[in-house]
C-alpha cells in the first residue's frame, strides 16, 4: 500500500484544524452567553446555505460531548419558491439521522405580490419566515432558536446601523424576541465567513441557492461588505478587533446619557440647572 501523498495528508491536516476551531468557537460563544442548558430543545433553522448547514453539523459533534443534555431539530421553511428541490434537506437530514420538520407555506407568492419588481424582497422575506419559524417554536414546546448568523454578519449589521441608521448595535449573540416568547441564538457569532465557507465546501454540503430573488444584496450592504474587505486586505486583524470592541464597551466613554449619567458627573449639590431652552436662549446681559 502507497503511502499517502504529502498534499493529502496536509489537506486532511488542515481540514481536521478547521473543523476543531469552528467547534471550539462555537463551544466558546455558546458557553459565555449561556446559550444551551440542560434539557433545552434546540431549533436549528435550516435554510440550505452554508452558515446553517454549518450551523448543524457542529452542533451535532458538540451535542455527543457535551457537558449537558439537549435536542435537536432542524426546521427549514418551504415557501413555495418556483423550481425549489425539495426533496433536498430531508433526503440529507435522513440519511444523517437528524430529526426534522419541514413548514410549508407560500410566502413566495406574497412577496412578488407585495414588493414591486426590481426591488429588494429580502426585509420581507425575512420577515415572513421568521413568523413561521417563530410560530412552529411557540407551538413544538422549543425553548431555544438557533441562528447561522456568523461574525461577519454581526459586523455588517453594526456598520449598517452605524453608516445609515445613526445607531450602535449590532446582532447579539443572544436574544429574546420582539414578543417575549422566543430566545434566540447564535452560535456562530465567533466565527468567520470565509471559515464557514471552505469548511461547507469541504463537508459537501447539498447547498440550495435562494432562487426567489437571485441572493438579492441591498446597494448598503454590499458597500459595507467591500469596506470589510478591503479592511482585511489591507491590514489582516481588523474586523477581528471592531468585533472584540462590540463585548468591551466603556458606556462613560461614549455619549448616550441612558446609559450614563453624564449630567450628574461633577455636579455641585444644591446648584440649579439651566435646561436647554434656556442655554439655547442664553441669558440677558444685566450690566
Amino acid at each position: 500500500m502507497s503511502a499517502q501523498p504529502d498534499s493529502t495528508r496536509k489537506q486532511h491536516y488542515e481540514a481536521a484544524k478547521l473543523a476543531k476551531r469552528l467547534r471550539h468557537q462555537v463551544g466558546q460563544a455558546i458557553a459565555d452567553f449561556n446559550m444551551i442548558e440542560d434539557g433545552d430543545k434546540v431549533m436549528v433553522c435550516l435554510s440550505g446555505g452554508k452558515d446553517s448547514y454549518t450551523l448543524l453539523d457542529v452542533l451535532l459533534s458538540l451535542q455527543a460531548k457535551a457537558p449537558v443534555r439537549f435536542e435537536l431539530i432542524a426546521v427549514n421553511l418551504d415557501q413555495k419558491q418556483p423550481g425549489f428541490p425539495a426533496h433536498v434537506l430531508p433526503d440529507y437530514l435522513s440519511g444523517r439521522g437528524v430529526p426534522f420538520h419541514i413548514i410549508e407555506q407560500d410566502t413566495y407568492s406574497t412577496v412578488t405580490r407585495v414588493i414591486p419588481e426590481g426591488k429588494t424582497m429580502c426585509s420581507l422575506c425575512s420577515r415572513l419566515r421568521r413568523g413561521a419559524l417563530y410560530q412552529w417554536a411557540a407551538n413544538n414546546g422549543v425553548s431555544k432558536i438557533a441562528l447561522g448568523h456568523h461574525r461577519d454578519d454581526i459586523l455588517a449589521t453594526f456598520f449598517l446601523n452605524m453608516f445609515y441608521q445613526a445607531q450602535l448595535k449590532a446582532m447579539p449573540p443572544k436574544l429574546r424576541s420582539d414578543d417575549g416568547r422566543h430566545v434566540v441564538i447564535r452560535p456562530l457569532a465567533y466565527s468567520r465567513e470565509s471559515d464557514i465557507a471552505e469548511y461547507a465546501t469541504l463537508q459537501q454540503f447539498p447547498i440550495i441557492p435562494c432562487n426567489l430573488c437571485g441572493s438579492q444584496e441591498n446597494l448598503q450592504r454590499k458597500a459595507v461588505r467591500r469596506m470589510m474587505e478591503d479592511w482585511e486586505q489591507q491590514q489582516p486583524g481588523r474586523s477581528e478587533n471592531v468585533f472584540r470592541a462590540l463585548g468591551q464597551v466603556s458606556p462613560s466613554q461614549l455619549a448616550d446619557r441612558r446609559l450614563f449619567d453624564f449630567a450628574a458627573l461633577g455636579a455641585r449639590g444644591g446648584v440649579a440647572r439651566a435646561d436647554a431652552h434656556e442655554w439655547l436662549a442664553g441669558t440677558p446681559d444685566e450690566s
